[in-house]
């Protein structure tokens, strides 16, 4: 448990000497709010991906963001800026206590092996799995009130991610009442384009192509790797245009990738474990590592780590690419969930939590972290301005001298309704290819995006089964004469028993 800081100390007293918090919910009678600021503090219990949320230590020379609304500079860790914001807005001290998992199997072993929570931030088929299993519970009727205006989340949610939340459902249940958006993107391809044709990053295929023999990387967990597997072993399928001009593609899409029969999973085994012979290696996050030294030419990358190995490798005027391929590509959100078992029946601890979501939703802090972890945030700005925009183009607007430059629009992201030209930023040509893209996808990309569903118990159980033999053992490796052996050894344990049994009939 952290320690109360001496500025928290300060408002502490300031507040128990009867000064007026701004804006405080509760009442404006000084009376009330010592009273409140003398209570016990609420303790947060908040779990969050590892380098996935502004931790501050800005260089104010360097690191200030200056866009017309105003500078933007982070000094402290976001979590540690919400203690002091909760107590000067509510009254109420609040102490975070942060922690960090790796994988959304981690969090969730985590939590079945008794870690207690109130807030977690996982992806999205980990929030269908959780809802599935009633573990999380819904944000309350005042967290939706765009006229509060402390609750940045929904008065500055995109609408693209608002509509995507509504429509997903969990057993009639639509994610939006149970989940809140934090960061969102694309699957594709990072790549070094002078060493790799344009072409092949443009398929999934290039994670079994031979000329790359030991010079990819492919994912080390078996759902964005079962992912990637069915966009290449159905190609042919998912680009003919009569599929992708159906009236219902969009379903269909997910239906193709999300398909679990016995025949599709033994397929994509199979179509792994000869990824697994060409490629350098499986990895969850070595891959930029490797992509920036030179060590691989190629890797299966999510979208905002992409943006950060292109910001690390331009530092050393060494430029790489990022591809989404034309098949599909998996169209994920992570967001935050409140656990039953760390909210319980604690209305305080709730309001705490709502308002924690609600405070990384203000533009400005969605702005901090998407500098500091090169992911792409959920807010738009909406109600309350257009930082967010400000900020796209702050970092990839072209300068006025630049000449090979291009229209990018993000229209569908920040207002689909509105003027096209409104959010339309004039950048340079290269960014196509680049953070911009990687970042805001345009729409055609958007298009051909599918999400990863829950998968139940059986389907779980084989995927996992195949995983393990993907991982640990390739018949493939084995020579024909010796499987020939071996399939001799197992014929003759089970014939030699059932020839005994017929003689001693």
């Amino acid at each position: 448990m952290r320690k109360v800081t001496l500025k928290n100390l300060s408002l502490f007293l300031a507040l128990t000497l009867g000064a007026t918090s701004a804006g405080a919910l509760f009442s404006g009678e000084n009376a009330k709010e010592a009273q409140a600021a003398s209570e016990k503090p609420i303790v947060l219990r908040v779990c969050n991906w590892e380098e996935y949320m502004d931790l501050g230590e800005w260089d104010p020379e360097e690191e200030t963001i200056d866009l017309e609304s105003g500078d933007i500079l982070g000094e402290n860790a976001l979590y540690e800026d919400f203690e002091e914001y909760y107590l000067e807005t509510f009254g109420r001290e609040v102490i975070v206590e942060y922690s960090c998992f790796g994988t959304n199997e981690e969090l969730y072993n985590m939590l079945t092996l008794g870690d207690v929570y109130d807030l977690v931030c996982p992806s999205d088929y980990m929030i269908m799995k959780l809802m599935t299993e009633n573990m999380v519970q819904p944000f309350s009727d005042e967290f939706f009130d765009e006229e509060n205006p402390y609750n940045y989340y929904v008065r500055n949610l995109s609408p693209f991610i608002r509509d995507t939340f509504e429509n997903h459902q969990i057993g009639g249940k639509p994610w939006s009442r149970y989940a809140a958006g934090y960061m969102w993107g694309v699957t594709g391809i990072l790549y070094n384009p002078e060493e790799v044709d344009a072409e092949d990053v443009q398929t999934w295929g290039i994670l079994n192509n031979p000329e790359y023999f030991r010079q990819v990387t492919i994912k080390d967990n078996v759902r964005d790797s079962y992912f990637a597997a069915l966009g290449a072993l159905r190609s042919s399928e998912l680009t003919d245009p009569a599929f992708t001009g159906s009236e219902n593609y969009a379903a269909a899409l997910e239906e193709v990738m999300n398909d679990t029969s016995d025949e599709t999973v033994a397929e994509v085994q199979s179509y792994l474990q000869s990824v697994k012979d060409n490629v350098y290696s499986f990895e969850t996050d070595s891959g930029k590592a490797d992509m920036i030294t030179g060590k691989v030419l190629a890797n299966y990358q999510w979208s905002g780590d992409a943006v950060y190995a292109m910001d690390q490798a331009e530092e050393d005027d060494f430029y790489l690419n990022f591809a989404v391929p034309d098949e599909v590509t998996n169209l994920w959100f992570d967001g935050w969930c409140m656990l039953k078992k760390g909210i319980g029946e604690d209305p305080e601890k709730q309001q705490a939590a709502e308002a924690f979501v609600n405070f990384l939703s203000r533009p400005d802090n969605a702005v901090r972290n998407m500098y500091y972890i090169g992911y792409t945030s959920v807010i738009s700005g909406g109600m309350d301005g257009d930082q967010v925009f400000e900020y796209l183009d702050w970092t990839y607007g072209a300068e006025e001298e630049e000449e090979d430059t291009v229209e990018y629009n993000v229209g569908y992201f920040f207002d689909p309704e509105g003027d096209p030209e409104e959010y339309t930023i004039t950048a340079p040509a290269e960014s196509l290819q680049r953070q911009l893209f990687a970042q805001y996808p345009p729409e055609d990309v958007i298009r051909r995006g599918a999400l990863m569903r829950f998968f139940d118990g059986a389907s779980n159980a084989l995927i996992n089964r195949m995983w393990i033999n993907v991982r640990c053992y390739n018949i493939n490796n084995v020579p024909f004469a010796l499987r020939v052996i071996l399939v001799l050894i197992i014929c003759s344990a089970m014939v030699v028993p059932m020839i005994r049994r017929y003689k001693k009939g």
